[in-house]
Order: C-alpha cells, then structure tokens, then sequence
C-alpha cells in the first residue's frame, strides 16, 4: 500500500492537474454538447473505464515501454488522434438528427455505443500512458514493497478524481446544451460546434507530445 503522505500529495497533484482545463475536458464538452447530457456523462464514464487497462499496463511495465518507444507511441497516438477526428466529423454530419433527437422525433444513439466510444478514447490516449508513467513512480515508496501495486493504487486514485471532474464538465455543457436546445436551429450549429471541437482536439493530439 502507498504510504499515508505519499498518497496525501499524490492526491494534491492530481487535483492540480485535473481541475485545469485540458484536452480530457474538451473532449467531454464537445461530446456533451453534441450528443447532450447523458451522453457526455456515458463519455466520461466509458474514457475512465478505458483509462484503466492504461493504469494495469503502466503498473505491471507495459506502459514504460510504450512511453519509450517512438513507434509504438506514434501508432498509439495516431490512432486515438484518427478516432476523435472520426467522432468529431460524425457529430457534424448528424447535426439534424442531433436536433430532432433533442426534440424527441427520433431515439439518439445506444448508450451503449456513447460509452464504447468513450472507452475507445480513453484507451488510445498516449498522454495518459505518458503521464502515468512520468508521475506515478515519483510517489511509491520501494520501502513499502508491492510497486506494482502501489502505482496501481495511485492510479486508480487518479481516475477517480478525474471521473468527478470530468463529470461535472458533462452536466455544465449538457445544461447549456438545454438551454440552446429550446431553438432547433441552436442545437444544430452547437452540436456542429462539438464535432469540431472534437476534431480540434484530435489534430492537437496528433501534432503534439512525443515518446521521450
């Protein structure tokens, strides 16, 4: 177990860096403003759920080697940059059905599917497994023993704190969504607005971060 005072100040950094804004929180907005309340809150709930095989790969060695691996990391990064680009221009293409879904015309998509998606994301994101694997292994004690187990318990810290945050995220958009919900042709431009948000998101994760 990770010692009293090291998880203490573990848990002070992650608030830190999870209370300021960040490509996560840009990526629950956009989901939440085009998909609306619920489906930014499945979107959280499926990118911690992805998050945590990220947090069992860093704890047990896997991630490290991901982390410095310029290839296995750019496939990585790709392919999570590729899927939100992919998420972001479906969101624009069903604006309409967006708009007509909020005003009950027409059911929106499974639940399912919004928290696959979201697992999709938090699974492929290289940023996660960079983080784990740059900050994690600064709070273990080796004294205590069981490290893998240790950074295990540090991340699961984490991911809970960021389903908290992430989640409120969900609920301030899906309220604004609401409120723009009352004009159809609102909810078209704002689900619009997501997609491309969405889309943003996914050429900054692309053109941003390395393996070293």
């Amino acid at each position: 177990m990770v010692p009293l005072e090291n998880l203490l100040a573990f848990a002070l950094a992650a608030i830190v860096i999870i209370v300021i804004p960040g490509p996560g929180v840009l990526f629950v907005i956009g989901r939440s403003l085009a998909l609306g309340r619920l489906g930014g809150l499945l979107s959280v709930v499926g990118g911690v759920l992805g998050q945590i095989p990220l947090v069992l790969a860093v704890a047990f060695g896997l991630g490290a080697v991901v982390a410095q691996s310029e290839v296995l990391f750019t496939v990585v990064k790709v392919a999570g940059a590729g899927y939100l680009v992919f998420l972001g221009v479906q969101a624009i293409r069903h604006r309409k059905r967006s708009t007509r879904a909020a005003a009950g015309g027409i059911p929106p998509r499974s639940h399912g599917r919004q928290l696959l998606e979201g697992f999709v994301v938090g699974v492929t994101n290289p940023k996660t497994i960079a983080f784990f694997v740059a900050v994690l292994p600064q709070f273990v004690d080796p004294a205590a023993g069981w490290i893998p187990l240790q950074m295990l318990e540090l991340g699961l810290v984490f991911l809970v704190f960021a389903l908290v945050s992430d989640a409120a995220w969900a609920l301030l958009a899906g309220a604004a969504r609401g409120w723009f919900a009352r004009s159809p042709k609102r909810i078209e431009t704002l689900s619009a607005t997501g997609g491309g948000m969405i889309i943003g998101l996914g050429g900054a994760l692309l053109f941003t971060g390395s393996a070293g």
